[in-house]
């Protein structure tokens, strides 16, 4: 048995095999960040195509948390009906389903928002320079989080991903580049994760304790002053008791900052959170062939790996991996005549 395609179950949470559709924005929806027919057949040809895990797009728990007009909404209860829609397609499907939780903090590009960031930085010339953020304001958008949490368990996802990567608002406290405050929300490294702490808690007052919850970071932030992965270690050992199950490993997007891409090179930030965690992790970046992901796996440097534009090309990835690696697997019935 191939690992990419052995099953694992973290609480209830069990799954086919380690194949996670990474979160990515699809820009699909209308101004109101409702979901349409357009993200339903998106994410259950995925489920089709034998993705063990599908994490949908970064979907706002405030309207002023969306990076773009077109970004899903998850901050009222009248998008739940079209966001079940999603998850009950793809789980016929053989998928199971979670949803990425978000805020853009002071990267929200939606001209007709009043953007919010811990300190009144703006990410570059071409942003607006944001409010700071007052207490009342943490307040509202932690509560924002929870209220998000408990939509996303009506509408049945199976897990959830808390969205503190790519220098997004959790991301802007979690480091000192764009956290300047003088407050207990600022300084230090326990001040600066606080935020994020207080946002787990406050989610698990409302998601079941036998889903699993998934806390994506940017372990490398490619600036001298930045975080570096030892550093999301500090912090993932903070707040990983309210609750965080495992970790979903990325990097960069807190600064314009020059990055060096090639295939697995967030590999190695991976395992680094992953042996000083104790906590499984998924892995990935411009991993696209079977034979590194299986390398990944089998080396105990992740558990999972994630693909994102490669899965976007071709939706039917894990079955042409099985092929490749040997393994036979189920195909859908209907696809069957086409099976290798």
């Amino acid at each position: 048995m191939n690992k990419l395609f052995s099953n694992i179950k973290i609480k209830d949470l069990e799954l086919k095999n380690r194949i996670v559709m990474a979160p990515m924005c699809m820009v699909a929806s209308d101004d109101e960040g409702y979901a349409n027919n357009w993200h339903e057949i998106h994410y259950a040809s995925r489920a089709i195509g034998g993705t063990g895990l599908i994490i949908m797009e970064a979907t706002a728990v405030e309207s002023r948390g969306r990076i773009k007009n077109g970004d899903l909404g998850i901050w009222d209860d009248s998008h739940i009906e079209g966001l079940s829609k999603i998850v009950l397609s793809s789980k016929a499907l053989g998928a199971k389903v979670g949803i990425q939780l978000a805020h853009a903090g002071r990267k929200c590009e939606v001209k007709s928002e009043d953007i919010i960031a811990p300190s009144p930085i703006a990410f570059d010339d071409s942003y607006a320079t944001p409010e700071e953020m007052t207490i009342d304001d943490i307040k509202t958008v932690t509560n924002s989080f929870k209220e998000g949490a408990r939509r996303a368990n009506e509408a049945g996802f199976d897990t959830i991903e808390i969205h503190g990567a790519h220098g997004y608002l959790i991301n802007e406290f979690l480091s000192p580049l764009t956290n300047k405050r003088t407050d207990y929300y600022g300084g230090s490294l326990e001040n600066r994760a606080r935020f994020l702490k207080e946002i787990i808690k406050e989610i698990k007052t409302v998601w079941p304790e036998n889903k699993p919850i998934i806390l994506r970071v940017s372990a490398e932030e490619y600036v001298e002053d930045g975080n570096h992965p030892e550093d999301l270690v500090d912090i993932i050992n903070i707040v990983k008791d309210e609750g965080i199950d495992i970790i979903d490993v990325s990097s960069g997007g807190v600064v314009p900052a020059r990055i060096d891409l090639y295939p697995g090179y967030q590999i190695t930030f991976a395992e680094i959170i992953k042996k000083g965690t104790s906590l499984p992790v998924i892995a990935g970046g411009l991993v696209t062939e079977p034979d590194m992901a299986e390398e990944i796996l089998k080396n105990n440097r992740a558990d999972f790996i994630f693909l994102g534009r490669e899965l976007l090309r071709n939706p039917y990835w894990p079955l042409e991996a099985a092929h490749k690696l040997n393994q036979d697997i189920e195909w859908p019935s209907s696809y069957r005549r086409a099976k290798f």
